[in-house]
């Protein structure tokens, strides 16, 4: 084989394989709000039973909302997702978004944090997804959630 065509050839196995650009998935969770916490404000009252979990590109978050249109979301990168024990995996943050209904739209903040959400593996039977973040100001971000997690459609039982 020729320098410059073996040269050609390793370059090319060493490039990563793409996967499709943009990749996205979402989660709609039901369940329970046990708490929810905006900027140190108690908003855990007003908390929506339904959390989501969306994943875009390397970004992973868990979004909290309220009946009365106020919404939490905790993001970090999908990447650094760590395990404290065999079934507690956990999610770093660094970026928390706040958003409230007004008369002409949504109104949303963004702002950096630091923090971490834990989640328990979904198996049947119960299924928890705790949140906590500080902003730089020393605010604190908080959501406790759970459901309660089912089989799959036409799942056997182990």
């Amino acid at each position: 084989m020729r320098p410059t065509v073996f040269a050609i050839v390793l370059l090319c196995a060493s490039l990563p394989l793409a996967g499709p650009a943009g990749a996205q998935t979402a989660v709609k969770l039901q369940g329970t709000c046990e708490r929810l916490v905006i900027a140190d404000q108690d908003a855990g009252a007003a908390c929506d039973g339904t959390l989501s979990n969306l994943v875009s590109r390397n970004r992973t978050s868990f979004d909290f909302t309220t009946k009365d249109g106020r919404s939490l979301s905790f993001s970090g990168n999908g990447f650094q997702q760590e395990r404290t024990e065999e079934t507690d995996p956990l999610q770093p943050i660094n970026l928390v978004v706040t958003g409230s209904r007004t008369g002409e739209g949504v109104a949303q903040t963004t702002a950096l944090a630091i923090g971490a959400c834990r989640f328990t593996t979904p198996e049947p039977g119960r299924t928890g997804i705790l949140c906590e973040a500080k902003s730089p100001d020393g605010k604190l971000y908080a959501g406790s959630f759970n459901t309660a997690a089912k089989p799959a459609t036409g799942a056997t039982s182990p």
